[in-house]
């Protein structure tokens, strides 16, 4: 048995990078079978498994405008009198039955000091190896850009990582600022750090196909992330505004929740631009399909972000046939190493404009990118599940 802990995506239906993740890997690992999906239940102060309306969050296809976890009153009051009747959880009676395999523990997310105080009850119950994904370090090497409750948090979470017995790191850049960190902590013998990949909702065969790239091109451009500090949209828009001003052609689209703190600033400039008249579309939040029909849509993508983890968007935009504008840097430049893109030693305004600019003037340039993307392969959520389960099944159990 694998027991995948979704406490956070479980309650939510925000559909940003870890959370659709942890979504992705939940429905990939239930096609293959023997996954059991639980969650920290605070108000019954145990761990459980989901119960239907939590399983309906998961798989909920409407995008939210708010990333934070909901528990209904309804919940709140159902786990507090089970916990005062001393009703035991089905996870526990589950995991003590006869003849029952030891379970292995997977935690796709960043989990909370709560979740984290009560992880060595959970430990205790799983008798098989207990691994986590490790997305970024973001929050300690831009913390000028990150919400301050995550960098006050997130020192405190590297540490809890420890416990674990073995990390899978999405990306090679995410798993070397985890082992510097850790060595700089004076750690002397970290669990194993292993490099795996993320899949991709991988569009249908022929999908994002040129075929006759001038008649096609409808001179739109795609930007798809959550409006924050450190996805640099104040740069792509200075960037737009610049060629704009010089009478490029060209309509932006924007996709992705607004953070309320570190997003703020860009959205101001999003509305500033839109009411001169500016050619701007801003969808805010949307589901999958409309995010799909989106890549289909556009002429090609730009993501302006500093950093990423792994960065998603790069590569569904080059999945969908679609070149992309992003960073070279860190796990941004992993992800454009195999073609596809125009990688940008620096992101500032004038560096997009430039590329945007070059896009939009040379369809013999856009055609070549858009064939790379096109040669390249990618991974399937179900892929990188098998993958995952594989190492999961040879990580052996650290001692204490």
């Amino acid at each position: 048995m694998l027991l995948l802990d979704l406490t956070h995506t479980s309650h939510t239906q925000a559909r940003t990078g870890i959370q659709r993740v942890a979504r992705q890997l939940h429905a990939a690992l239930c096609a293959q079978g023997g996954e059991t999906a639980i969650c920290f239940d605070p108000w019954q102060k145990t761990w459980r498994i989901l119960e239907p309306w939590e399983e309906k969050n998961l798989s909920a296809q409407a995008a939210s405008t708010s990333r934070g976890a909901s528990w209904p009153w309804r919940a709140r009051l159902r786990g507090t009198l089970r916990r005062h009747l001393g009703r035991p959880s089905p996870l526990d009676s589950g995991l003590s039955a006869p003849g029952c395999r030891p379970a292995s523990l997977l935690v796709p997310e960043i989990f909370s000091s709560g979740v984290a105080a009560a992880l060595p009850a959970l430990f205790a119950q799983a008798g098989g190896p207990r691994a986590a994904l490790f997305h970024d370090a973001i929050a300690l090497k831009l913390p000028e850009l990150t919400p301050a409750k995550t960098v006050a948090r997130f020192p405190a979470y590297l540490r809890e990582l420890l416990a674990f017995d073995g990390i899978a790191a999405v990306s090679e850049d995410s798993r070397l600022s985890l082992l510097d960190y850790w060595k700089w902590l004076g750690v002397s013998n970290p669990p194993p750090v292993q490099t795996i990949p993320l899949g991709l909702s991988l569009p249908a065969p022929g999908a994002g196909r040129i075929s006759n790239l001038r008649s096609q091109i409808s001179n739109s451009i795609l930007s798809v992330g959550s409006v924050e500090g450190r996805k640099n949209h104040l740069a792509l828009l200075d960037a737009c505004e610049q060629l704009w001003a010089r009478g490029l052609s060209f309509e932006l689209h924007l996709i992705g929740l607004t953070h309320p703190q570190t997003g703020r600033a860009a959205l101001d400039k999003i509305a500033a631009l839109k009411a001169a008249g500016r050619p701007l579309r801003y969808s805010g939040p949307v589901d999958d399909a409309t995010v799909a029909a989106a890549y289909e849509a556009c002429q090609f993508t730009v993501y302006p972000s500093l950093m990423e983890g792994f960065g998603l968007p790069v590569l569904e935009s080059l999945a969908h046939g679609k070149p992309c504008v992003c960073s070279g840097r860190g796990a941004l430049g992993e992800a454009a190493l195999g073609g596809g893109c125009i990688a940008l030693d620096s992101v500032d305004a004038g560096s997009l404009a430039a590329a945007i600019k070059q896009l939009l003037e040379s369809p013999a340039n856009l055609a070549a990118l858009a064939d790379a993307a096109r040669a390249r392969t990618f991974k399937s959520w179900g892929d990188y599940a098998a993958e995952l389960a594989a190492w999961l099944r040879t990580l052996p159990r650290r001692s204490k």
